[in-house]
């Protein structure tokens, strides 16, 4: 008799693209909306991966020799970040890569500040860059490591207008955690890399870091989209 456990059973996720979804312009550096650059370039640091500006591919990026003969490739759009995708596209036709094989890693506002999370696949979440690189890609079967920027409307943050806060930078009790969390989703990908996608979910999306204040009431459903109307292509 076959075995059905055997024959149903997933076959693991290994990513081969690493991409941090950010703006570019050292006026965005280290804002809520360019934490994917700042785990991308803890990876690079831990892997010893040099990169540099490929126009080519539209951003910045790096290789790294990789366990098992293959190579790990970084990627920060050097495009504005609702254009994400046209970069990412870039690489993923060069190198042939399959669209299960790009994990994403990006700021969510629907996460409080010392989460992060793992999936698979999912919907952008009205976050522009992921609208970008899912139409770039031909769908939303891939990978994505959503990072915690809290709510704009928070005891921590004050009734912020969405731009203000995304593209503003953490306060200082939050940047204490941020020092916890950019390590963190570091080891959430390395831990991808290894053992899996569903493997490091398993591992890290329970996980807490810091101080972690109750999450504010989600918004109403007449209030707009939070990134749909964008006055600018920084978002």
């Amino acid at each position: 008799m076959s075995d059905r456990s055997a024959e149903t059973k997933p076959t693991p996720v290994y990513p081969q693209l690493i991409v941090g979804l950010g703006n570019p312009g050292a006026e965005y550096d280290r804002t809520r909306h360019n934490i994917g650059f700042e785990i991308v370039d803890e990876i690079a640091r831990r892997w010893g991966a040099t990169g540099s500006a490929n126009k080519k591919f539209q951003g910045w990026f790096a290789e790294a020799p990789f366990p098992g003969g293959n190579k790990l490739r970084l990627l920060k759009p050097s495009t504005y970040m609702n254009r994400s995708g046209q970069s990412i596209r870039a690489v993923t036709d060069w190198y042939k890569l399959p669209q299960t094989s790009v994990l994403v890693i990006y700021d969510d506002m629907d996460l409080p500040v010392g989460r992060i999370r793992l999936r698979l696949s999912g919907s952008a979440g009205g976050h522009n860059g992921m609208k970008s690189a899912i139409s770039h890609l031909g769908g939303q079967n891939f990978p994505r490591l959503r990072v915690g920027i809290g709510s704009s409307k928070s005891p921590e943050t004050g009734n912020k207008e969405t731009i203000s806060h995304v593209l503003g930078k953490f306060a200082p009790s939050e940047a204490k955690i941020m020092t916890e969390i950019v390590p963190a989703a570091a080891d959430a990908v390395e831990a991808s890399l290894k053992h899996g996608v569903e493997k490091a979910m398993n591992l890290y999306n329970s996980r807490v870091f810091g101080p972690i204040a109750k999450p504010s009431k989600p918004p109403k459903p007449s209030e707009p989209d939070k990134s749909a109307k964008s006055p600018s292509p920084s978002v």
